[in-house]
């Protein structure tokens, strides 16, 4: 049966928010993560993995329990991240945040890369029915997905090191050509799988700018919905506005113009897995459990967390160095438009 509520119609089951969850949490990432084995060997490379694993899933079902505010069962629903930020820490609050060595602390980035995750958490759990409460039904969706996720994170990048030792790629996918056929059939299945990790990423930017849009120019053509039938399926039709139409376009068009430009898959990676870490998947999530279950300054859990984030805070700042000391490393000798591993 559905579930109605605040306009909204929610059909999200368990296994519909893990399959979800893990959609959104498999990403380009995995590609990089044999090379990232491969640079903090047999014994660092499986724990980071792991360790990262940990903090994300911890983060994460805390998180959960901001889904409602004040109560974390019969609350007010916040449906975004944006809306849990704005919620719980105020209007102030916001997103702040080569040699072997660089390439240990860039596989940080990557393999943090790989496990972002609390950014996407809200939205995945808005799609949840009610009763059972969202925040019991989303920390099973977590612990199953990010522990599906490790299993394979960890399969693949100690496979993948096996298979090539340190010869390995930045992308395991490029730079071995002898087996043409199943690299193309790997590189499709990643074709799919991003058409839909893309569409769960961009929603939120579409709808930002569109609703300010709207309310900018609300009388205006580029707001104006406009209807179309389809030819051949009469009982269906189209509605769209010029804003959805142009904009999604531009903005695709700009995204993947951008990223066939940048030519340093894995410097990219660790970067981004890097700048996005610590701020959205340990510091905010942390404040806003805090403010939401009034843990009091200086208490025992108070502390712990301070020492958590402080942890995550130097990964990302290592790992974030790193990349950027690759980066520039590899611009001496950069061209637009071809890769570099």
């Amino acid at each position: 049966m559905e579930a109605t509520e605040e306009g909204r119609i929610r059909t999200g089951t368990l296994w519909t928010g893990t399959a979800h969850a893990f959609t959104a949490i498999v990403g380009s990432g995995i590609l990089a993560l044999p090379w990232s084995v491969a640079q903090l060997g047999w014994i660092l490379g499986p724990l980071v993995l792991v360790t990262f694993a940990i903090v994300t899933y911890y983060t994460s079902i805390i998180f959960s329990d901001c889904y409602r505010t004040p109560d974390p069962v019969t609350g007010r629903r916040n449906h975004t991240y944006g809306d849990a930020v704005r919620t719980l820490l105020g209007p102030t609050e916001g997103y702040r945040p080569s040699t072997k060595i660089w390439h240990a602390f860039q596989a940080l980035g990557n393999i943090a890369f790989a496990f972002g995750y609390s950014n996407i958490l809200l939205e995945i759990q808005d799609t949840l029915k009610s009763p059972p409460p969202e925040n019991k039904v989303m920390k099973k969706v977590t612990l199953y997905a990010i522990g599906a996720t490790t299993l394979f994170y960890i399969s693949l990048g100690c496979m993948g090191y096996v298979a090539y030792g340190n010869d390995v790629p930045g992308n395991v996918l490029a730079g071995f050509y002898n087996i043409f056929w199943l690299v193309d059939i790997a590189n499709l299945a990643v074709i799919i799988h991003l058409i839909g990790a893309y569409q769960v990423y961009s929603q939120p930017i579409f709808a930002i700018h569109e609703k300010w849009i709207v309310t900018r120019w609300p009388t205006s053509f580029f707001s104006t919905v406009y209807t179309v039938k389809l030819p051949f399926i009469k009982k269906y039709t189209i509605r769209f506005t010029l804003s959805k139409l142009l904009l999604r376009t531009v903005f695709v068009i700009f995204t993947t113009a951008i990223a066939m430009m940048f030519p340093f898959f894995n410097a990219i990676l660790g970067l981004l897995g890097a700048v996005s870490f610590w701020p959205l998947t340990v510091y905010l999530p942390m404040s806003m459990y805090i403010v939401q279950a009034k843990i009091k300054r200086g208490s025992s859990k108070w502390i712990m967390f301070q020492i958590l984030g402080l942890s995550c805070l130097i990964v990302t700042l290592v790992a974030a160095i790193g990349s950027i000391a690759d980066i520039l490393e590899l611009l001496k000798n950069a061209k637009l438009f071809h890769i570099q591993l």
